[in-house]
């Protein structure tokens, strides 16, 4: 036999082989499964479930995960039950890891956890109007020490922005390159960030001089959309249901929390301000702001800001679909909340009524 025929059995026996190995694979020994294969629960709850045992196999122990968090070990037990107190809500996985006969295997469900709570309704009153730029595609809002800046959109006019809010007027203005989408901004320890749509970067700008000192990555997150802080640590949000924490020294996504009500999971998060303790987020192409829990991720109120729009001067030189309510300014000074639009000609100032 020559060599040419000897190597193309060789390969012919190992395409062989590795068929057949990939056909025995091994399926699971296991399956975890929640009472009436129940997978919808909302906080208060419990999860109530067992591990069944498809091969009759002896089971040497059983380690529980929810949340990607250490639960308990199960010994010579397969029924677990996990209370749902003070958890995240939204898409959440229950695994667990079975040690049998030598062999471990890796089971897990998929849930959706909701808020036991229906949002409180929410109304609003117009306190005062001030001027806005018309010009301005506005993304993001701020006060900062009792002054206001903002971030506008769309390729080719983005713009930071530092503005007179009694008058107006532009105090301090840079242009972003025409290859940035600006979105989102916040303030955090004299240093302002500044979100990009699409191009999967954040940029840091010198409060004072607007002077460029450096860029962030988003790691896990789609996009850009929304920024706000607590005064130590950031949240992004990127049109997803999540809400990204961001450490504020490196700027790596740490965490995130999913938006929910106690029937559903939301997503479309636009601009986000931090309000007292929650973040208040404007919903894209919707006349309203939620008040989510920052630690939970639950919307424990939704403000109806219908009427607002009609209000503007310039409303016949708008479009419905793309000039909408975003930008939402809150001044922890004068414990005053500010809203405006995209394009619109005034910034409201608010004050919010329980329905």
């Amino acid at each position: 036999m020559n060599k040419f025929k000897l190597l193309s059995l060789l390969i012919l026996g190992l395409f062989f082989f590795s068929c057949g190995s990939n056909s025995d694979k091994k399926t699971s020994y296991f399956k975890l499964k929640t009472d009436e294969n129940k997978t919808e629960f909302q906080l208060g709850e419990t999860i109530q479930g067992s591990i069944e045992n498809l091969k009759d196999r002896q089971i040497d122990s059983i380690r529980l995960f929810f949340q990607h968090t250490y639960l308990e070990t199960l010994i010579q037990e397969t029924s677990f039950s996990v209370a749902l107190e003070n958890t995240k809500l939204g898409r959440q996985k229950l695994e667990a890891i079975v040690f049998s006969e030598g062999e471990t295997d890796t089971i897990s469900n998929n849930f959706k956890i909701y808020n036991n709570q229906a949002p409180k309704a929410y109304t609003y009153k117009v306190i005062k109007k001030y001027p806005h730029d018309s010009q301005s595609y506005t993304q993001g809002l701020e006060f900062y020490q009792d002054t206001l800046y903002e971030s506008t959109g769309q390729y080719g006019n983005s713009s930071l922005r530092k503005l007179n809010l009694e008058t107006g007027e532009v105090l301090n203005k840079i242009n972003l390159d025409k290859s940035y989408f600006g979105e989102g901004l916040t303030i955090l320890n004299n240093k302002l960030y500044l979100l990009t749509w699409r191009e999967k970067e954040g940029l840091i700008y010198n409060l004072d001089t607007f002077k460029q000192t450096g860029t962030f990555g988003y790691n896990q997150s789609k996009e850009g959309w929304g920024l706000c802080n607590d005064g130590e640590k950031l949240y992004k949000s990127d049109g997803t249901e999540k809400i990204w924490i961001l450490d504020a020294e490196t700027l790596a996504e740490k965490d995130f929390i999913q938006v929910a009500t106690n029937t559903k999971i939301y997503s479309k998060f636009n601009e986000l301000e931090w309000v007292d303790g929650k973040i208040y987020a404007n919903t894209y192409q919707f006349p309203s702001v939620t008040i989510i829990n920052p630690k939970n991720g639950a919307i424990e109120g939704v403000i109806d800001f219908r009427g607002l729009r009609e209000q503007l001067s310039n409303l016949p030189s708008l479009d419905p679909q793309n000039h909408v309510l975003n930008g939402i300014a809150y001044n922890p000074n004068t414990k005053k909340l500010y809203v405006t639009g995209k394009n619109w000609d005034t910034i409201f100032e608010v004050k919010i009524i329980e329905k």
